[in-house]
């Protein structure tokens, strides 16, 4: 599809925001899951404002899930800094509908960089659908912009590690009534003491959310360390008898 200078232009949006008390951790720095936030209700505005959001959607039977998720984290960003998001829809990777984000400080210099992949399900089946006719013309897209040049990292299974347990409460629900994708980091982030905290922070984050995970699913997510820094995790839907989810962390000492 030809893109229009005007369209060319809109389809960048960037979103000021000042981070606030609530975004950060014990040591005032921006949590992975309020970031994961931010980069989803980007996603969430962006999406609206090029027509095919929720309630562009909906009219299809259709929904927006989050697949796969790398950033890369290059400056910490902490409490009280003012930040812009920038996103835009990029292009099209099989059953994938890739969307780079780049955060920035206010002079402009690169702090975080992420892609993302996303599917669309079919309300009723909860099955993968592919867009088309009107709803995949309207997909405007930047195949040409990079904040990532890479693919969102697709994991390896992690098979043996130290077991954590976890259950899905009534708070870690999304509107769809599935835990949302922030809590998924949460409980990640969860498995370390706060004294690794203090001392290391994470400079590279990944995650591939395989299975819904539903109210009240007991999960058992397992967690193996590398070299330089690196964790794996992976975690097992007890109650459904499926996996949930993969990430990876790599953590460098803290500024």
């Amino acid at each position: 599809m030809e893109i229009s200078n005007s369209e060319e232009k809109s389809i960048l949006l960037q979103i000021p925001i000042r981070i606030q008390s609530a975004y950060t951790d014990a040591f005032a720095r921006l949590r992975m899951g309020a970031l994961i936030n931010i980069l989803v209700e980007a996603a969430i505005q962006s999406a609206d404002s090029l027509g095919f959001g929720y309630s562009g959607l909906r009219k299809n039977q259709l929904f927006w899930v989050l697949s796969r998720l790398s950033i890369e984290i290059h400056h910490t960003i902490r409490w009280y800094d003012s930040i812009w998001v920038e996103t835009w829809p990029k292009d099209i990777d099989g059953l994938h509908y890739l969307r780079d984000f780049i955060i920035r400080n206010e002079a402009g210099e690169e702090l975080i960089k992420a892609t993302s992949a996303w599917l669309a399900i079919d309300v009723d089946s909860k099955r993968i659908r592919t867009l088309e006719g009107e709803l995949l013309e309207s997909l405007l897209r930047r195949s040409d912009l990079h904040a990532l040049a890479y693919t969102p990292e697709k994991l390896a299974p992690v098979k043996l590690g130290e077991s954590f347990p976890q259950k899905a409460g009534y708070h870690d629900l999304d509107l769809n009534r599935h835990v949302t994708s922030s809590r998924y980091i949460d409980w990640m982030m969860e498995s370390f003491p706060m004294d690794f905290h203090q001392q290391q922070y994470p400079e590279y984050l990944a995650v591939n959310f395989m299975k819904e995970t539903m109210y009240g699913n007991e999960l058992s997510i397992r967690r193996t360390e590398g070299e330089h820094g690196l964790f794996q995790f992976e975690a097992d839907n007890l109650s459904r008898a499926t996996q949930s989810f993969r990430g990876k962390i790599r953590f460098t000492a803290s500024n």
